[in-house]
Parts: structure tokens; sequence; C-alpha cells
């Protein structure tokens, strides 16, 4: 039977820095009684501000369970896990509210609203933040330029692509700038060079503002903008490689 890893990232953290998850003995199951079935198994896992987190591993290995636990999207039954300083583990449903509020979240459903344009889609979030709004319509504008939309800032969902509703969906999530990122296959719908500008847009924001990323990935060709790669297989962690981000594209493409 696999055993639970937990190791220490190697790349230098800010002295005192607090991590953005931390995850302890965490367990999950789905279904009760004889149907019960275990799909994590003694999860440990730190993630620092700054730090780009790609999880790897089989479909079917836990990978999304774990990043909805992180979000608060679901509870767990065992364990511990803090996200941005707060225990989520039994937290009430108004306060979970609030700590999603410093999410963004990437999935593979792009999740659009149909009657409101890529621009207005992309404000929706920027108006959950008041502090942060300023000029909404603006702001919405330039995060869609920086991922290659800016011609498509009026367009509604279905004049657009599949890789463009994504890119829309990306862009809603980065808008606010969110202390922590949460991404399920961000590039899956996307050709190599509108992920390769999304994921470096990311690798940007977390750099200059100490944002916190989880990547749920298969695609090899961005492993290369990772701090640390953990490899989740059968619900056990079986792996934390620390890249401290000087892997290349080409030996991403190895691992």
């Amino acid at each position: 039977m696999n055993e639970s890893v937990s190791l220490a990232p190697t790349i230098e953290i800010a002295k005192n820095a607090q991590p953005s998850v931390q995850v302890r003995d965490l367990n999950f199951y789905f279904g009760e009684g004889e149907l019960r079935k275990q799909a994590l198994f003694d999860i440990n896992l730190e993630i620092y501000p700054g730090q780009i987190v790609i999880m790897t591993g089989p479909s079917g290995s836990g990978k999304t369970t774990l990043l909805t636990l992180i979000g608060g999207l679901r509870s767990a039954p065992e364990g511990s896990l803090k996200v941005l300083g707060e225990e989520i583990i039994g937290m009430g449903k108004n306060n979970l509210v609030q700590v999603r509020k410093n999410i963004g979240f990437i999935f593979q459903a792009h999740n659009l609203f149909g009657s409101l344009s890529a621009r207005q889609n992309v404000q929706m979030s920027i108006d959950l933040h008041p502090a942060k709004s300023g000029n909404s319509a603006q702001t919405a504008a330039e995060i869609l330029e920086k991922v290659g939309l800016g011609h498509r800032v009026d367009y509604r969902p279905s004049a657009l692509s599949g890789g463009q509703k994504q890119r829309v969906a990306i862009a809603r999530a980065l808008v606010s700038k969110p202390s922590l990122i949460l991404a399920d296959e961000p590039t899956a719908a996307l050709d190599k060079q509108s992920g390769r500008d999304v994921v470096t847009l990311m690798q940007k924001l977390a750099k200059e503002d100490g944002l916190t990323i989880l990547m749920v990935t298969h695609d090899n060709r961005i492993l290369d903008v990772a701090d640390r790669i953990v490899n989740l297989v059968d619900g056990y962690l079986e792996s934390d490689k620390d890249l401290g981000n000087n892997v290349t594209e080409q030996q991403a493409l190895m691992l």
C-alpha cells in the first residue's frame, strides 16, 4: 500500500511566510454505508504565496476532488484544511463564502452567462470585490486583452469558440487578483500558443502579486511554469518535486 508523502518545498520562501494552503491528514470518502469508498488518503500538503504548484496524475486519482475540497466546494470529514489562514473544515456557510471571495476558480466547464458579453462576464467577478472595482469595464477589457480577446470584449459566448470561452473564464478568475487560484485543466481547450500566453500571465501574477496557484493539468507543454509538481495516484500523494522554476519547457516534456 502507498504511504502518504509530505515533502517541504525547498525553494526559497519569505521568512515567516504562512502557507496559503495547509492540508493535514486529509481523508475523503464518496457514498455511505456499504457503498462508502475512500477517494483521498492521508493527504499532507503546503503551498506558499507566490508558488505555482501543478498537480498531475491519472484520471480518477482524486485531483479534482482535492481541488474542490481546498476551494470549499465540498467538505471533508477527517483532517485539517487551512485556506488563506482559515480552517475551513467545519466552517459555516457564510464564512466559507467570505473565504471563496479570495479564491479564483478555473474549471474545465467555462460556466459563462450566455446573455452577457465577454466583458460583462468578467465584470461580474470585479463587482464581487467593491474595494478592487475602480473602472470595472476598463479593467475587464484590459484583462481580456491580456488573454488575447481584446477584439472580442463585446461578443456573447454564443459567438465565441470553445477556446475563447475558456479564456474569458480564465480572465474572470484572474481579474480581481485573488490570493489563491485553483485551476482544473485551464489549457485543455486552448491551442499551444494560447495556453502558453495564459499560463505566462498566471506566472507573472504569481511572482509580482504573491498569488498562490494550484493547477491540475495533463498538459505537459506548461509544466515548466511550475515551482513544484505533485503527483496524486489512486488517492495518495505519491511525490512532491521541487523544480525551483528552473526547468525548461523541453525538460518538462520529459518529466
